[in-house]
């Protein structure tokens, strides 16, 4: 989805957003995943907006969690519910939440801060994790992480075939920074890489959102020429749904035109003469 920043005064506005939104998606589908920052309207609830709104977004965080469990468990559906600014302690954390069809759920703390959310004070997380959810093993890379090729290699190595991400650009220039190297990592590690971006204008402190959903995958015979299996209309309110083939993808890795997954490790002991530091030997 391309989902419209739209400010709110409740949680249960909200709420009706969320819901609003999910009807319009096939029952059928097996994940659905919402931008990152998902719940940032609601800190108009709390007066005039500045960092310290954001921040407070925190207070609603039972509520949804408690949301999106019902949700998933209501639809049997994988819900990537976008994410969360979360207090932990002393600390805040860009949060992407995976909720499955029992209602289980799954998080993944954004591992590398974009420079201009340092603003919110926010943490990093220090784990990557591949998750054994619905049909596949899914990663999430939040938005600023696409761009670190280090953390979808690490996804892909470890067993992942779809990468989603959640994120949240303000500038074109920040949207297709997120998107070229989404593709860049779809092709490098011949996965799939679902891009789902929040837009709209959501006022002061907070920038609009920029950008557009797609799915991507490696740019071979098995798929559309350009890697484009769906996308959406730039700066539109969108939901889109596409059909990837995990078959197709795990021939392609053999036998493909380019199999860049199996030969980014076949001259390991070239690349070790050149590394500038110990973490990638």
């Amino acid at each position: 989805m391309s989902i419209r920043v739209e400010k709110v005064s409740t949680f249960h506005e909200f709420q009706e957003q969320v819901e609003d939104l999910i009807i319009q998606v096939p029952e059928n589908s097996d994940y659905i995943i919402f931008p990152e920052l998902l719940t940032i309207g609601l800190s108009a609830a709390f007066g005039e907006q500045d960092s310290s709104s954001v921040i407070r977004i925190d207070e609603y965080t039972n509520q949804y969690k408690d949301l999106f469990r019902s949700l998933s468990r209501k639809r049997k559906q994988v819900i990537i519910a976008g994410t969360h600014l979360e207090r932990r302690e002393n600390e805040y954390y860009n949060i992407a939440y995976i909720f499955d069809e029992d209602g289980s759920v799954v998080e993944h703390k954004k591992t590398h801060i974009f420079p201009a959310e340092a603003n919110w004070h926010t943490s990093e997380g220090d784990e990557l994790e591949v998750y054994s959810v619905g049909p596949v093993k899914i990663g999430i890379a939040v938005c600023y992480e696409a761009e670190i090729p280090e953390i979808s290699r690490i996804l892909s190595v470890n067993g992942a075939d779809i990468i989603f991400c959640p994120s949240y650009t303000f500038t074109e220039a920040g949207f297709w920074r997120v998107r070229h190297c989404a593709h860049a990592r779809a092709i490098e590690n011949q996965v799939y890489f679902v891009h789902c971006p929040t837009v709209g204008e959501p006022g002061s402190p907070l920038p609009n959102g920029y950008g557009r959903a797609s799915i991507l995958s490696p740019c071979d015979s098995a798929w559309p020429a350009n890697g484009i299996v769906a996308e959406a209309v730039m700066n539109e309110h969108t939901i889109i749904t596409g059909t990837v083939d995990m078959y197709e993808l795990y021939e392609n890795r053999k036998s493909g035109a380019a199999t860049t997954f199996k030969d980014r490790n076949r001259r390991k002991g070239m690349y070790a003469k050149y590394e500038p530091y110990e973490g990638l030997k």
